[in-house]
């Protein structure tokens, strides 16, 4: 019989900057996904699923995230729950020179939740570091979200962030998922449903 995993959720910077700062988040909508980042923690907590949250905080002066700033500071939605455990970062992973992974180990946990902004950046470094450490990642993504981009790469909508980086992640790294579906998760024990590059790419390769 299969183990049980033992779940942790990561809740990546909601901080002010995302949420009527300078750094908006544009899809999916910033009130929905915050909405589903509060469910996805309350669902944890009556769970006994441990909450992580993560916080940039970058130096004073900084455009965005900078330390003393209202916009650094956690978004309400978050610090009013409260949480296990608490990083602090200054990179886009909440791995990279936290002690994330030791505290997740020390738990026991070996999947984690992820939960939190930006898609394409810290969520997306964080479910990469995660993967390639050995833990079982779940992505929520109508609790994530995006911003557009115009560089001299080219211009992409928040929308099309979005939607690329969770069919990327779905195709090998993560089980990508609604948060209702991973609270209905918890409450079950279904498993979530995963991919590969290989049966992903087919179905894209299929006539029509």
């Amino acid at each position: 019989m299969k183990r049980a995993p033992k779940r942790a959720l990561i809740v990546i910077d909601v901080q002010n900057e995302y949420a009527g700062g300078n750094l908006p988040i544009e899809f999916p909508p910033v009130p929905s996904s915050l909405a589903n980042i509060a469910r996805a923690m309350d669902a944890a907590r009556e769970a006994a699923v441990p909450v992580v949250v993560v916080q940039n905080l970058l130096p004073e002066g900084a455009p965005i995230m900078a330390r003393g700033t209202v916009g650094a500071e956690l978004h309400d939605v978050v610090g009013s729950r409260g949480w296990d455990h608490h990083v602090m970062k200054n990179l886009p992973s909440a791995f990279c020179g936290t002690g994330l992974q030791e505290w997740l180990r020390a738990q026991g946990i070996d999947t984690v939740a992820i939960a939190g902004y930006m898609t394409h950046n810290c969520d997306l470094a964080t479910a990469l570091d995660a993967f390639h450490t050995g833990f079982a990642v779940e992505f929520l993504s109508d609790a994530t979200g995006s911003v557009p981009y115009a560089n001299r790469a080219g211009l992409a909508s928040a929308g099309d962030i979005h939607r690329v980086i969770t069919v990327v992640l779905q195709a090998r790294f993560a089980a990508v998922m609604a948060t209702a579906e991973w609270i209905d998760l918890l409450q079950t024990g279904a498993e979530p449903e995963r991919d590969s590059i290989f049966a992903s790419n087919q179905r894209a390769r299929l006539p029509g």
